[in-house]
């Protein structure tokens, strides 16, 4: 006959044995929720030499209404339920594309436009635009036919770039830097640019330039990711709808768009 000692001993063990396996399944699990918890970190890319969505200010930091609006997407996301952090990475625009095809940024938010050969996510649109022509002031040039055969510039890899090579005649000159290409412009190297129409209006501000009548495409902005990136495009598109009903969204565009800042 078994002692009743040793059996109530046994059997004290063994629910310790099963107590001390329960707490350190839970510690398991607590230490899986803290690193499934922990914050995603987002780079994008931004080329901050497109007045008035990228610049930057005086003293080197980034500004205009693509910046605002991005930060405004990240708050708003990490207040709705998402974990992330962000940071800026600047770069060409021409290398941001490839930039994000292999991995080096998640998001590109500089002005980006639709076109069929960028091989990206593009989230829904948040802000119309249209390609224009910009001329100096004093250019005898009038109209977008007044462009057949001329010396057009051109920020490279852009929709803008794209305009300009379908222009009869045109000599298209691509550089990467928007503010090269204006100054360029300004000095009568080029006859014209093709550019955004936000931007245009920003550089005609000045009074140096003018605007010829007319668009060379329509089209929209969209914030981009890489193909398949769906997980972080859906969070994305859901801050973009919130952001676009929002007050901050008709705040940005009166700041940057429509004649607040220079």
């Amino acid at each position: 006959m078994k002692n009743w000692n040793t059996i109530l001993k046994v059997t004290v063990s063994a629910a310790a044995a099963l107590s001390l396996s329960a707490c350190s399944a839970t510690a398991a699990a607590s230490t899986s929720a803290t690193a499934t918890a922990a914050a995603k970190n987002i780079i994008i890319g931004i080329s901050p030499d497109y007045p008035p969505f990228d610049t930057l200010s005086a003293d080197g930091k980034l500004e205009g209404f693509d910046y605002d609006m991005g930060e405004w997407l990240f708050k708003w996301m990490n207040e709705n339920g998402y974990n992330y952090t962000h940071e800026w990475k600047q770069m060409g625009f021409d290398t941001i594309i490839s930039a994000i095809q292999s991995d080096q940024v998640d998001l590109g938010i500089s002005g980006f436009t639709y076109a069929a050969d960028r091989k990206v996510l593009f989230s829904d649109p948040y802000y119309d635009s249209a390609q224009v022509a910009i001329v100096p002031a004093d250019s005898t040039i009038a109209t977008l036919d007044d462009l057949k055969g001329k010396t057009i510039g051109a920020q490279l890899g852009t929709t803008g770039e794209t305009c300009a090579n379908a222009v009869e005649g045109a000599t298209v000159k691509a550089v990467e830097d928007m503010g090269i290409i204006m100054e360029a412009l300004k000095a009568g190297s080029d006859d014209a640019v093709i550019l955004d129409i936000a931007v245009a209006e920003n550089y005609a501000k000045t009074g140096d330039f003018k605007i010829l009548d007319g668009t060379l495409l329509d089209e929209n902005t969209y914030v981009i990711a890489k193909e398949g990136n769906t997980e972080l495009m859906d969070a994305v598109n859901k801050a973009l709808a919130a952001f676009k009903a929002s007050d901050e969204f008709n705040e940005y565009k009166t700041k940057w768009i429509n004649g607040d800042a220079q």
